[in-house]
C-alpha cells in the first residue's frame, strides 16, 4: 500500500491491508489500527509484544483512542516478555491503564525469547503482524485465514504466561 493509498483508506476510515515495511509505517499502523478500534467498536483487542519499545503508546492520540474505545465496556489483553520498559516510556498509557484496570488484562511470558513472541494487534475483525521486529515489517488485514492463526499463535503463548504488569503497587 502506497503512502497515497493508505491516507485514502485512513479518510475514509478503513484500516489498512497489506505489507508494512519501516518503524514510521509500523507507529502509524497501531495509530490506525487503536482508533479503528474506537470507531468500530472492537468488544476485544490482544496487543503483543516483547517490550512494546517500538509502539506509539506514550502518545496523547494513541491514548485517547483507548479512551474512546474504553467507553463501552471492552477487554484488551496485553501480552509481553516484561512490561518495566512500559513504565519507563509510555506513562500516559500506564496512567490510562490505572483508570481502565478492570477492562485490561495483562500478561507476561518471560520465557519467551526477545523475538518468539509475536508482534502483533488481533481483533475479531483485523490483524497486524510484524513478522520482522528489527527492521519493523509485517502485514495487516482482515483475511480470515490470517485471523485465525495469529489468534491460534497468541492463544499458545497466552496459556504459558502469567499475570503481570499491575495497575497499582501496594505497599506495606
Amino acid at each position: 500500500m502506497t503512502t497515497a493509498d493508505h491516507d485514502e483508506a485512513a479518510a475514509a476510515g478503513a484500516l489498512p491491508a497489506g505489507p508494512f515495511a519501516g518503524r514510521a509505517a509500523f507507529r502509524q499502523r497501531v495509530r490506525d489500527a487503536l482508533a479503528g478500534a474506537a470507531r468500530e467498536g472492537w468488544r476485544e483487542i490482544i496487543l503483543s509484544d516483547a517490550d512494546f519499545e517500538d509502539w506509539p503508546l506514550a502518545e496523547r492520540g494513541v491514548v485517547e483512542s483507548f479512551e474512546a474505545w474504553s467507553r463501552s465496556g471492552r477487554q484488551c489483553t496485553l501480552l509481553a516478555r516484561r512490561y518495566d520498559g512500559v513504565v519507563r516510556s509510555h506513562a500516559r498509557f500506564v496512567t490510562w491503564r490505572r483508570t481502565w484496570s478492570h477492562i485490561i488484562e495483562a500478561r507476561a511470558c518471560s520465557s519467551a525469547g526477545p523475538l518468539e513472541l509475536p508482534s502483533a494487534i488481533w481483533s475479531p475483525g483485523w490483524v497486524l503482524h510484524r513478522f520482522d521486529p528489527e527492521r519493523c515489517s509485517g502485514v495487516s488485514g482482515a483475511e480470515p485465514d490470517r485471523r485465525l492463526l495469529l489468534r491460534e499463535n497468541l492463544q499458545e503463548w497466552l496459556r504459558k504466561s502469567s499475570p503481570s504488569f499491575p495497575a497499582t503497587t501496594l505497599g506495606l
